[in-house]
This record gives structure tokens, C-alpha cells and sequence, in this order.
């Protein structure tokens, strides 16, 4: 890695309760973001934010979006007034070779994003964009999309990824401790091993991987953000397991970096 190279991360980020429940994953990403070199902005794929098309906020001041219901008001009261980057979002747009929509309205700031940044950045004082996951797109081409923007880890662009590797919500369970599905830590132990042995080939295809992928997997928006950290990877960086486990028996919260 060189010194000014900013890593990319992902975020299992679970529960959007995290946000006003600090625990080990939390604490994590807290710990995260103390030890990187400040960037100068922050370019967040979230499995939250699936479009027609690829498309990146571009609006000066992004608002903070409570896509979720069923909560208690304290999450709806949280607000993560971070700025935006139209300069980095041009930048995406250059990067990329695909059509490019910049959206100065409708988006902004969604809790995939904002439930670990208001832990990584608490005061919410770097820039943030946000890029959003084509939901036409295979696996492949996610991945060979998410090459392109390998040049804005040299330009002090921090590259946040935010999803789940195993996301099954039919499945959950919701007491706390609840004992996680074999078929859960089955997935989730493959991919770590699969990703520490840089075969990424392996994780693209995961609809090859069997009935513990498929059963982890049901829908892919949570599992597409891994595969644009693995794709920023470049050659002799390795990946760190930041914190991993799997809650409410079928979440993982698998968190890593490349550098």
C-alpha cells in the first residue's frame, strides 16, 4: 500500500438500531476510523440505494434518509449532516464508462451509509456521495465496474462498501444471542476464506457455491457491495477481517479492508 493510498472497506452494517446501540461492530468501525488518514471525501456504495442505471448524488448538501419504518423515533431524529462532493461525483462519472446519472434531488445520505459513518465520522465534517448499485447488472459486472473506480483510492477518496454478506431476512431471529444458522456461518466462513485466498472468481459466481449461498443470498443488493471492495484490490494488497460475526441467526456483520 502506498502512503497516501486510502483503503476500501466494507461494512456488514445490520440493524439500523446499531446506529443508536453501540456494540462490537460499532466499536469496530469506530476504532476504524481514528486509525485512517483523514480523506478528503467519502464515496459510499450502499445495498440500499438499487436504480435503473448507475447513478451518483451530486447535490451539494445531501439529506440524511430514514428508509426504514417500524423504528422508535431516535433513529428517525438522527441526522448526518455531512456535505456532498459534486466534484467527486464528476469525478465518478469520468471514471466509469457507462452512462451516468448525477441526482441533485432525490437521494441522498440512506442509513446503509449513514449508520456506519456516524460511528467511523462521528461529526460528520468529510464530504460523502453515494453510488448506486445497477439493479440490472450481473455479479461479473459489478465487479469489473467497481475496477474503474481504483484510481480515487490514490486520490485521498475513502471507498466505503455497506451491506451484508449473508442477509436473509425471513430468516431472522430477533432476541439478542440468537444462535446463528449453520447454513449462515457455513457462507459466511466460505467467504472469508475464499477472499483471504484472493479467489474472487469464487465469490462472483456464488450462485455456484451451493445451498448455504443461495439460502445467505436470497436477493443480491446486500451481497454486491463485498464485491466492489474485493475489486478495488490491487496487486499485493491483502484484505484484514476487521470484525465478523453473524446476528439475529442469519446477518453476518463481516466487516474488512483492503490495503
Amino acid at each position: 500500500m502506498t502512503s497516501h493510498r486510502q483503503p476500501a472497506v466494507f461494512a456488514g452494517h445490520g440493524s439500523p438500531m446499531y446506529a443508536i446501540e453501540p456494540n462490537r461492530y460499532t466499536a469496530a468501525w469506530a476504532n476504524l476510523g481514528k486509525s485512517l488518514k483523514r480523506p478528503d471525501a467519502i464515496l459510499v456504495i450502499s445495498a440500499h440505494w438499487v436504480t435503473r442505471g448507475v447513478w451518483v448524488t451530486a447535490m451539494p448538501k445531501p439529506k440524511t434518509i430514514h428508509d426504514f419504518g417500524g423504528f422508535p423515533q431516535a433513529l428517525f431524529d438522527i441526522q448526518y449532516p455531512a456535505l456532498g462532493s459534486p466534484a467527486l461525483a464528476d469525478r465518478v462519472k469520468e471514471l466509469l464508462d457507462v452512462p451516468v446519472v448525477l441526482e441533485e434531488n432525490e437521494w441522498g445520505i440512506d442509513h446503509g451509509a449513514w449508520s456506519v459513518l456516524t460511528y467511523l465520522y462521528p461529526n460528520a465534517d468529510i464530504p460523502v456521495v453515494q453510488l448506486s448499485l445497477d439493479g440490472s447488472m450481473t455479479a461479473s459486472e459489478h465487479y469489473e465496474l467497481a475496477k474503474k473506480l481504483r484510481p480515487l483510492r490514490d486520490e485521498n477518496i475513502l471507498i466505503l462498501a455497506s451491506g451484508n454478506v449473508v442477509h436473509n431476512l425471513r430468516t431472522i431471529h430477533w432476541e439478542e444471542g440468537a444462535t446463528p444458522y449453520s447454513w449462515a456461518n457455513e457462507f459466511n466462513e466460505f467467504f472469508v476464506s475464499e477472499m483471504q485466498a484472493n479467489h474472487h472468481d469464487n465469490l462472483i459466481h456464488w450462485e455456484q457455491c451451493g445451498d448455504a449461498a443461495h439460502l445467505s443470498i436470497p436477493t443480491p443488493e446486500h451481497y454486491w457491495p463485498a464485491l466492489y471492495a474485493l475489486a478495488l484490490q490491487e496487486q499485493g494488497e491483502t484484505s484484514k477481517v476487521l470484525v465478523d460475526g453473524v446476528e439475529m441467526s442469519s446477518i453476518s456483520m463481516l466487516a474488512f479492508s483492503i490495503q
